[in-house]
């Protein structure tokens, strides 16, 4: 038996990074994350490197930027033949697995297992691959095969074909879901911490494992279980940021409130709290998900070899400034949970450095002693956790993070440093938007035309992103000439 430490990496699907218990809500019920963050180190500002899922789970892959490796949008199979962090960890001695959604490739019809070559290029040495709640609709996989035989499926697809119907036609408001129709049991997340849970108990290589267990919540619809709804009251949660913005609205946020139905023009405040138990209770569902896989690593012995980690692809804007979903550079869509236990769990500490899903990436080749991702941004967060919180170094990490997206015929992108967040035409470098995030944490005055922070725009445009931007990968994109003539 290697000496080699386990890694279990939990992933969830649109979670923000500031509705559980450890990062400070007063109403979220989530002892099960909470007690990670106890026994291991929370990142809080851990950006998404796009607040698109496909874009952003090709990042933590392949160890790229978005510009690097194309994936704007849309997922590209063919990058299963370039880098892989998977593949680096199976190469170094491990037993890899996935259980739960990766959407490493577009979603349609068909079934998950005709993709497990893919999973298999990748480096996955096990693939229990499911889709997302909204992809399971017209997409089988393991998790439908189960509703079948147990006579739920046509329920389960009418459901969400009755909310995809509702969202097409605008009527679909997000406070007036109905909860889930399934047991609780039988739910899709329910479902994959049970499978990943099993896998756990049944393993018996002599290979260490490195096993993700992907999550398709919180992502819509919340079709959160009436006994987890019921765990929370609407008159106790806490308001969205509905406050008034000051300044020019960024041509990105316009295009999303034009082509996606994410603005909600007729919310109340009642109805944003009622709306926010939805996402709270699929939340708190995920939470006794990662403690069941949890309670099988005990029942193994294995927590004291076993190294944690929790993220999510990106956040969930949740009504703070009247959207839902993501696709913009606020705060709720990018700032995601990070939590890394090291085996037998530390004294919990938060450390504030700038980090993202390279990282992530970079820290799971280096505890598994793989070979490190080539040409990547990603630095490691290992020597951080070893160093503790009273290093000199210890709230210390990047000096800034990018996160990009694709809204063709348009891409966007945008740098964050410690007190300043930018957005610029990732073609034309036009700035879209400024946000000083000591002074406006809420990002409501846009200073992007303010004279005097000339010379900051000039440090975000020629100091970073420049730089972050050095390898335009437009293959997600070039079905649009007037893209590629703006490329300069």
């Amino acid at each position: 038996m290697t000496n080699k430490p386990n890694i279990v990496l939990f992933f969830t699907d649109q979670q923000r990074a500031d509705t559980m218990g450890f990062a400070g809500d007063p109403v979220a019920r989530t002892q099960n994350i909470d007690g990670l963050a106890a026994e291991g180190v929370v990142f809080r500002r851990c950006y998404a490197t796009s607040p698109v899922c496909m874009a952003t789970r090709a990042s933590l892959i392949s160890g790229k930027h978005v510009n690097d490796h194309g994936v704007w949008a849309i997922a590209d199979p063919e990058l299963r033949h370039g880098p892989s962090h998977v593949r680096n960890i199976r190469e170094a001695g491990y037993y890899t697995a996935v259980i739960g959604k990766t959407h490493l490739w577009p979603h349609g019809k068909g079934h998950t297992r005709d993709h497990v070559n893919e999973m298999h290029d990748y480096g996955y040495t096990y693939a229990m691959e499911m889709t997302g709640p909204v992809e399971s609709a017209s997409t089988d996989s393991p998790y439908t095969d189960y509703l079948k035989e147990k006579g739920l499926l046509d329920t389960y697809r009418e459901y969400l074909r009755t909310y995809l119907r509702g969202q097409k036609q605008g009527v679909s408001l997000p406070w007036e879901l109905s909860p889930s129709l399934l047991p609780t049991e039988d739910h899709l997340d329910m479902y994959i911490a049970r499978q990943a849970s099993e896998w756990i108990l049944t393993y018996r290589d002599d290979e260490p494992f490195y096993l993700q267990v992907c999550f398709g919540g919180p992502h819509d619809p919340w079709d959160s279980p009436a006994k987890y709804r019921r765990m929370y009251n609407a008159d106790e949660m806490p308001l969205s940021i509905t406050d008034q913005a000051i300044g020019p609205i960024s041509p990105h946020v316009e295009m999303l409130l034009k082509y996606a139905p994410a603005k909600l023009d007729t919310m109340s405040e009642a109805q944003n709290r009622v709306m926010k138990t939805y996402y709270y209770g699929k939340v708190s569902l995920i939470d006794d998900c990662i403690g069941l896989v949890i309670d099988s690593l005990k029942e193994k012995g294995m927590m004291e070899n076993t190294w944690i980690v929790f993220s999510s692809d990106h956040g969930e804007m949740l009504g703070d400034h009247g959207l839902i979903a993501k696709k913009v550079f606020y705060e709720g869509a990018l700032n995601i949970p990070c939590i890394i236990r090291p085996p037998g769990g530390i004294e919990g500490w938060q450390n504030n450095g700038l980090t993202d899903h390279l990282d992530i990436g970079a820290t799971l080749l280096d505890v598994a002693g793989a070979a490190p991702y080539e040409e990547s941004d990603g630095r490691s967060l290992l020597s951080l956790i070893v160093g503790g919180p009273d290093a000199p170094y210890a709230q210390m990490h990047k000096e800034a993070v990018l996160s990009e997206m694709g809204l063709p015929p348009m891409a966007y992108s945008m740098v964050r440093t410690d007190r300043y967040k930018m957005s610029v035409d990732t073609l034309t470098r036009q700035p879209l938007d400024l946000y000083d995030m000591e002074e406006d944490p809420n990002e409501l005055h846009n200073q992007v035309d303010n004279p005097s922070l000339k010379a900051v725009r000039d440090e975000l445009l020629n100091g970073h992103l420049d730089r972050l931007l050095s390898r335009m990968n437009l293959s997600n994109l070039k079905g649009n000439s007037n893209l590629l003539n703006k490329f300069k």
